[in-house]
């Protein structure tokens, strides 16, 4: 039998996930879990909503926002000139804060000037709820805009698949949030992911401070104790 290299068997007794097959089977596990995950609920109507529909060709030349150089394209939503320095989520958290005090005009009727700029940002949007509009529009903003090919999603559901799919989702517990993680919510405790935001803030217990479209008729600024979501995408 031929020699265990020391320093080898010593960095397998230390992290049990290096030995051979058990981070194979690890892998393993992971994909059947995320197999057996039913598929997200179809979209009420006016979202834009599942990936495939997403996939559906894009217009092109449609501006995301006055004065900021980016455009949707048939491929997606072009580069961010105008995104500003820092981290990608320094600028994410800064977009969406900027944005604090946008308001449905009138209210209850889930739109206005600046929230039809928001749904820009999404492939086939509709008027309808618009958080997830919202955080594909800041996310396109900071330049790393979300779904296939850069053409943003309008349902939460929707967006945790493709977060999934694309190795961006943390679910609550699995990881500490991040200042410019977009933040999902089960508000209803149902297990269909209802609302999201943009993480603006980290607290030393690990609450969280957020700007949230469509939160009481506005781009709002709320606060939430440690694990109050339901989990983080993970853009940066």
């Amino acid at each position: 039998m031929a020699p265990v290299d020391a320093p080898a068997r010593a960095a397998r007794m230390t992290n049990p996930a290096s030995a051979p097959g058990i981070a194979q089977a690890i892998a393993r596990v992971r994909e059947i879990t995320t197999a057996l995950r039913p598929p997200p609920p179809p979209p009420p109507a006016g979202f834009a909503g599942t990936l495939d529909q997403a996939m559906a060709t894009a217009p092109a030349g449609v501006p995301l926002a006055p004065g900021v150089g980016a455009t949707m394209t048939p491929f997606g939503v072009a580069p961010v000139a105008a995104a500003g320095g820092g981290t990608v989520g320094q600028r994410i958290a800064a977009i969406a804060t900027a944005e604090l005090g946008v308001a449905e005009e009138p209210p209850g009727s889930n739109d206005g000037a600046r929230i039809a700029q928001y749904r820009t940002a999404t492939r086939g949007s509709g008027v309808g709820p618009w958080c997830a509009y919202f955080t594909s529009w800041v996310a396109a903003q900071a330049g790393v805009p979300i779904g296939p090919d850069g053409s943003g999603l309008g349902y939460v559901p929707t967006v945790r698949q493709w977060a999934e799919q694309t190795g961006r989702y943390v679910p609550a517990g699995s990881g500490p949030p991040q200042v410019g993680d977009l933040v999902t919510f089960d508000r209803d405790g149902d297990g269909v992911l209802d609302h999201m935001g943009v993480i603006t803030g980290v607290r030393p217990d690990g609450g969280i401070d957020t700007v949230e479209g469509n939160s009481s008729d506005a781009v709002s600024a709320r606060s939430y104790g440690p694990g109050g979501y339901a989990g983080l995408v993970r853009l940066g």
